[in-house]
């Protein structure tokens, strides 16, 4: 495709698309769709030529939008909102069209500082002090295996440049609440806990992790030889909304040596609001958060980690 081509394409893609978000009211938010239906419109061998792009398009129109669930539909209410402003529609096509990579300063200086920049803006809104740095994330659930790979090498001395847990003297322990996010679960079997090392902490009426039962359950497990290493704490549950009281939990943390991850990943960007900021008391005893889906910890991380490690906690 040629610069030119490009241009006329892409310009009938945005129509297109624009088109179709001014449509979504009218839309049903599900499909009646069967399965195998969308499949049975589609060639069971790949073509041997391309198509014009104004096929493609057509494919689009017939055969796409009309078998979707519509997350953007002003009556959708599943899940959790997915976010896409039209504005980001529009990043995501800048992003793409540079094509550039940002997985250092040297291989793309103003990414990085951009990023650097924007973080902080965000730090800044969401009443954070100083000491948070934070990185651009590509999901919440990432952020929450990084947050959990640091705390794993903190506990362990930097084991993975010995043996790796395998020659750690006794398991390392997670602990979370059945109210905090899968991805939670996931990230620690990632990480190499181990899903028997995965405490899934007692909650309150309200869905909340409940301290006493979170500082039970880590002396419980000191007293059997395990090795309390980690709790995550949820500011917006995924599946109820909870919100972790985060200062006792932070109290709980602190006495044992835990690292303390805030999972803010569905509620984090309403920080941005001071009225919401209660949610988020006691965030600054807290190793690492996910404010929205990007990563963020004090700069305390980088004092008590050598200069080597403290580039894989960003």
């Amino acid at each position: 495709m040629t610069p030119e081509e490009f241009r006329r394409h892409g310009h009938a893609l945005i129509d297109w698309l624009a088109d179709l978000r001014q449509s979504l009211p009218e839309r049903p938010v599900q499909p009646a769709t069967r399965p195998g239906e969308v499949r049975a419109r589609l060639p069971a061998t790949p073509p041997e030529a391309p198509e014009p792009f104004e096929a493609v398009l057509a494919d689009l129109d017939a055969v796409v939008a009309p078998n979707l669930i519509w997350w953007q539909h002003p009556r959708f209410f599943g899940f959790f909102p997915s976010n896409a402003l039209l504005a980001g529609v529009l990043g995501d096509l800048a992003s793409t069209g540079l094509g550039v990579l940002g997985l250092s300063w040297q291989a793309s200086p103003a990414i990085t500082e951009v990023e650097e920049v924007v973080v902080d803006w965000f730090r800044q809104m969401a009443g954070l002090s100083s000491e948070w740095k934070g990185a651009i994330q590509d999901t919440a659930s990432t952020s929450t295996l990084v947050a959990l790979l640091c705390a794993r090498e903190r506990t362990t001395g930097y084991g993975l440049s010995r043996g790796g847990l395998q020659a750690e003297e006794a398991p390392l322990v997670v602990y979370t609440s059945a109210s905090s996010h899968s991805s939670v679960e996931k990230a620690a079997l990632l990480a190499g806990f181990g899903r028997e090392n995965v405490r899934m902490v007692a909650v309150d009426e309200t869905f909340a992790m409940r301290p006493e039962a979170l500082a039970k359950a880590v002396q419980g497990d000191i007293a059997a030889g395990l090795r309390p290493c980690a709790v995550v704490a949820a500011v917006g549950g995924t599946a109820t909304t909870s919100i972790d009281p985060l200062m006792p939990i932070a109290a709980v943390a602190r006495r044992h040596g835990l690292w303390l991850h805030v999972d803010g990943a569905m509620a984090g960007s309403a920080m941005i609001l001071p009225e919401c900021r209660w949610m988020f008391d006691g965030v600054e005893a807290a190793w690492s958060s996910t404010p929205t889906n990007g990563s963020a910890h004090r700069s305390t991380v980088r004092s008590n980690m050598s200069a080597t490690s403290s580039t894989s906690c960003a």
